[in-house]
């Protein structure tokens, strides 16, 4: 599902030269769970940017579904991103003057879904998340743990092929990150979707199907 071939970012000011990631060679096979390791600054994030189409390497070639990414243009690159994979993130990123469905729905407003049909899948993923009750209350109403089951619903209502998932559980206790992680787990093992996830939580990272670990900028395992 997605292929890294000899990756590298460099990021240059005119006094210094920072090199997030060198020499990254990896893929990610359809239906894995996989989890991305190592400690702050080591390149995780920039990597599961460079996996989303939302930043380009420096150097190396980006195959997302066996397609080739490198030469397509923006607007290429974005009803890509819309169609084949869904993001969540640590800080949820909801709109608060939206309420849950008018959040989860966003998605399909770049596909010109009509809005009877936007509705209907939108109430149908937020009861795959156990937020039906709340469908109507927005997000300041709601804890951390249920914010980020909101965004899980918007990242999966476009059914994408490709979950990533930027350290999701890393703003929540113990017992909504758990059930943050059951939601992942079912939707990789009866729905096939594949999900790379960067995470601190080594106990979590060990009940995926594979760790990649990196260390400033390389991958080490």
């Amino acid at each position: 599902m997605i292929t890294l071939e000899n990756i590298s970012k460099v990021y240059q000011t005119k006094e210094i030269e920072t090199v997030a990631l060198e020499n990254v060679n990896l893929t990610v096979n359809k239906g894995e769970f996989v989890s991305i390791m190592g400690p702050s600054g080591c390149g995780k994030s920039t990597l599961l940017n460079i996996m989303g189409l939302l930043d380009a390497p420096s150097l190396g070639q980006v195959s997302l579904g066996g397609v080739l990414v490198d030469s397509m243009k923006d607007k290429e690159l974005a009803v890509l991103r819309n169609q084949k994979l869904g993001f969540v993130f640590q800080s949820f990123h909801l709109i608060p003057a939206l309420n849950i469905i008018d959040n989860v729905e966003l998605p399909l407003l770049y596909r010109k879904v009509s809005s009877g049909e936007r509705r209907r899948r939108a109430l149908e993923v937020i009861e795959k998340v156990g937020l039906s009750h709340r469908a109507k209350h927005f997000p300041m109403q709601l804890s951390g743990g249920q914010c980020q089951r909101v965004a899980i619903a918007r990242a999966i209502i476009g059914n994408p092929e490709i979950l990533l998932a930027d350290e999701p559980t890393g703003n929540l206790d113990s017992k909504m990150g758990s059930e943050i992680m059951e939601i992942l787990f079912r939707l990789n093992k009866e729905e096939g979707t594949t999900i790379v996830m960067v995470t601190h939580d080594d106990h979590i990272a060990k009940q995926t199907g594979r760790i990649m670990r990196f260390f400033d900028g390389r991958q080490i395992q």
